[in-house]
């Protein structure tokens, strides 16, 4: 089936492509982990504030990296996680031991809520895992408090929150670690990749291990000077500090990325823009429109029946099949990962998930992407409206 609106368009001007031929086309380069992935690295620092960020392979492999600094740091134990937002929010914490305890979130940023975090911190709890869904914010100055007087691991998943603020501040910079994704759908793409940010210098060179299989060769030189003294057995330039994985992007992912992102304040003002406009003509009676729009970074465009009416919720995607605009279904990651077979084999703990499950069963997203007109979006919104 071809959609006249799709999730994305293509993002990738004749600019992009040039740039990436330019960088092919010139003698001698090197492909992979270099000169181009560090300057990205800066640049993204730059732009969302922050004082380190490692370039990795994609926002999943940053979820592996951030939960792996956090059993480094925490060891193992219960983690609070939303139940809203993509399956790799997840699978690190069972793939490493964690046990993950899902809260539900409120309506207004379909995110996690400090009052939920509280309920559920037990003297097992080592961490908390808020993901800023369909970009907007998730982060409370009595969230960061919390967790920092509770000893507790902050962890933000931004992939879907590119330009997202709190406070003026970009998001990305408040918790311990978070991360972004560069995939092809996102606010800007280096078709795939991620970025894993903190403001801890350690906590950077963890990522950077991580990142590449361990390899103290890959860190500050006071981590090699520290492992040469210690271990001078090993030849220092195989000597593997943790039980890291292969996540490094290449150079030309980067060029892309660093041609993007002079692009991404214009594009998250027109995603925004599009979403007001979205909210202020569909039926407040049928949809919930009370979203949290200050610091809003839209991603895509939520639409979500205000009552438990499944034969309208059929009627309003047989609408959107037939107007050949492109959906899905449950939202975030497919709503509820609670729900999801992939745990039905560990351990976790799901507290009261009525939103969430109100938002898996009514609720969808349709593509948000700076080509929209608002002409099609009036359009669609009055179409809808009339279901």
């Amino acid at each position: 089936m071809g959609f006249s609106w799709q999730l994305i368009n293509d993002s990738i001007t004749d600019g992009d492509r040039k740039a990436m031929t330019d960088f092919i086309n010139t003698p001698n380069q090197k492909f992979t982990n270099g000169e181009k992935c560090k300057e990205f690295e800066m640049e993204w620092s730059k732009y969302i504030g922050c004082a380190h960020s490692t370039y990795v392979n994609s926002g999943a492999s940053a979820n592996y990296i951030m939960a792996s600094i956090m059993k480094e740091q925490k060891g193992v134990g219960e983690v609070i996680v939303s139940p809203l937002g993509w399956v790799s929010d997840v699978s690190p914490l069972v793939n490493l031991g964690f046990t993950p305890v899902f809260v539900d979130v409120s309506m207004d940023n379909m995110s996690i809520t400090l009052d939920n975090i509280k309920k559920a911190v037990t003297d097992k709890t080592v961490g908390v895992s808020i993901v800023h869904v369909l970009g907007f914010n998730a982060i409370t100055d009595a969230m960061v408090h919390f967790c920092r007087d509770n000893d507790l691991f902050l962890i933000e998943d931004c992939c879907e929150a590119h330009g997202a603020t709190h406070k003026g501040d970009k998001v990305g910079i408040f918790g311990d670690v978070s991360n972004f994704s560069f995939y092809f759908g996102h606010h800007i793409t280096t078709i795939e990749g991620g970025m894993v940010c903190t403001n801890d210098y350690r906590l950077w060179d963890y990522a950077k291990l991580f990142r590449s299989h361990g390899m103290t060769r890959e860190a500050s030189s006071e981590v090699q000077e520290q492992y040469e003294r210690s271990r001078p057995d090993l030849n220092p330039l195989f000597t593997f500090a943790v039980p890291g994985y292969n996540f490094r992007n290449q150079e030309i992912n980067a060029v892309l990325g660093l041609e993007q992102i002079k692009r991404l304040d214009f594009n998250c003002k027109k995603r925004s823009e599009n979403f007001n406009y979205w909210l202020d003509n569909l039926d407040e009676k049928k949809f919930f429109v009370n979203y949290e729009q200050n610091g809003n970074s839209n991603f895509a465009l939520p639409l979500i029946l205000k009552e438990k009416d499944l034969e309208l919720f059929k009627k309003c995607c047989i609408l959107l099949d037939e107007e050949k605009v492109e959906y899905r279904v449950g939202t975030a990651g497919g709503g509820n990962q609670a729900r999801q077979p992939y745990l039905d084999k560990y351990d976790f703990v799901a507290h009261d998930l009525s939103n969430v499950d109100h938002i898996h069963d009514f609720g969808l997203y349709i593509g948000n992407h700076p080509e929209l007109s608002l002409y099609e979006i009036g359009s669609l919104t009055h179409k809808l409206n009339g279901v």
